[in-house]
């Protein structure tokens, strides 16, 4: 069959090369791809939310499956396009519709549908431009750190903990007032604060059943550490270490569960992926908050664990069949490392040249932000490469990836070399 894949990041590429191994499939396309994609798919000069032109070249090319990678055309409504078109309603898109993408695309609506159905959660409340007045003064009332988060899609970059009152209000004015964020902080949901540890978890839908893939822990920060300002992610692990079958059995019974029960309660057909970030406080799960898309860098290390093929898994989900499909799972650890460009989360140069890839042994380098120029591979984005090893240990993985990384270079080039470390301890 033939497939599409949109987006142009290592989450993308990771698909691809997942789906490339599979004798279903036949022709493989990725809109708009990146230097990686091209060395095993056919590009296509198509941006994510350019719909009317990703529908004329799927009826073109006899396209089957659309999986959709990023969340921005999934809150946009890509998969309502399609459904709606008659010409295009009988290809499968991979992805929650409008409605059902609104527990990534607001915040406000996920807290607010976690309360309804009793997943487990920070406490919060949510304010609009209007109401400023009124969250400055519920900050007075606030215990430290807060957590201020935009209610709509800001890159990755729109939640911001701060340690004092001030910091707070100062932050919720350049929110509201100063729209940091655009109308992606329009409104902004100020939440109590969890101390414990992050990981991720993921579930596959097809509007009635459901599938749970590897978990994988990611770290946010640019800094060694956990320090300085939150990235779209540094690097990843999987499995992690504390999410033994305890914990996962609770991950599963008051969270995953109630969560697949809710969108069906809401009359949602939530066909897609699931990300369910979470954080362990003692030895419960609260949800931080939901994504309606596999994460990145996770899918980097959780796609290399997967032992199925992923078209079967996909044509299950669009047939409604995915309670004929077990997830099989490789047992070695999977630790990627993402490379960034030099001042990122700010200001970045692009269309530098990289060195080193073709020297690297042992690692999948999924490419992120690169595109090819005059037949060199240049950055073309903040994350550039996420280089994945597997390993029979965390230890043995991040050797392989930390050497690799050595390897891989341009002007300006920048990774952490702690990812993973914390679970060593």
């Amino acid at each position: 069959m033939n497939i599409l894949i949109l987006g142009s990041g290592g989450r993308e590429h990771a698909f691809a090369y997942k789906i490339a191994q599979s004798p279903l499939c036949k022709n493989l396309f990725v809109a708009p791809g990146n230097a990686g994609t091209a060395s095993i798919a056919t590009n296509v000069a198509i941006e994510v939310l350019e719909f009317e032109k990703l529908g004329k070249f799927a009826l073109e090319n006899q396209i089957e499956i659309i999986l959709v990678g990023p969340e921005v055309p999934l809150v946009a409504g890509i998969v309502d396009y399609f459904k709606e078109e008659k010409s295009l309603s009988k290809i499968a898109v991979i992805g929650p519709d409008r409605i059902g993408a609104q527990l990534e695309g607001s915040k406000d609506f996920s807290k607010q549908f976690m309360n309804k159905y009793g997943i487990p959660t920070a406490a919060s409340r949510t304010f609009t431009a209007s109401e400023l007045t009124e969250g400055l003064a519920y900050l007075d009332t606030h215990s430290t750190p807060i957590v201020l988060k935009a209610d709509g899609l800001a890159a990755g970059k729109g939640v911001i903990i701060t340690s004092s009152i001030a910091e707070a209000k100062a932050t919720l004015k350049e929110m509201l007032a100063d729209k940091k964020f655009g109308e992606a902080s329009s409104k902004v949901v100020i939440e109590q604060f969890l101390d414990g540890i992050e990981l991720s978890v993921f579930a596959l839908s097809d509007g009635i059943n459901y599938v749970v893939l590897p978990e994988a822990k990611d770290y946010k920060r640019i800094g060694e550490g956990d320090t300085g300002p939150n990235t779209g992610g540094m690097g990843a692990v999987s499995p992690v270490p504390f999410a033994n079958n305890e914990f996962m059995a609770k991950v599963h019974s008051q969270v995953i569960v109630p969560t697949m029960e809710g969108l069906k309660s809401e009359g949602i057909n939530y066909v897609g992926f699931v990300f369910f970030g979470l954080i362990k406080v003692g030895d419960k799960p609260f949800v931080i908050e939901y994504n309606a898309r596999m994460g990145d860098p996770e899918t980097e290390v959780v796609i290399p664990r997967l032992e199925n093929d992923l078209v079967e898994i996909l044509v299950a989900t669009a047939a409604k069949k995915l309670n004929e499909i077990t997830i099989k799972t490789n047992p070695l650890t999977a630790t990627t490392l993402m490379l960034v460009a030099g001042g990122y989360p700010e200001a970045y140069h692009k269309g530098l040249e990289i060195s080193g890839l073709e020297n690297i042994k042992e690692v999948h380098a999924f490419h992120a932000g690169t595109k090819l120029s005059d037949g060199k591979i240049v950055t073309n984005g903040g994350r550039v490469v996420a280089l994945t090893a597997l390993g029979n240990s965390i230890t043995d993985a991040l050797a392989k990836s930390n050497t690799a990384a050595q390897q891989v270079t341009w002007q300006g080039r920048y990774y952490r070399t702690d990812i993973g470390k914390d679970l060593l301890k």
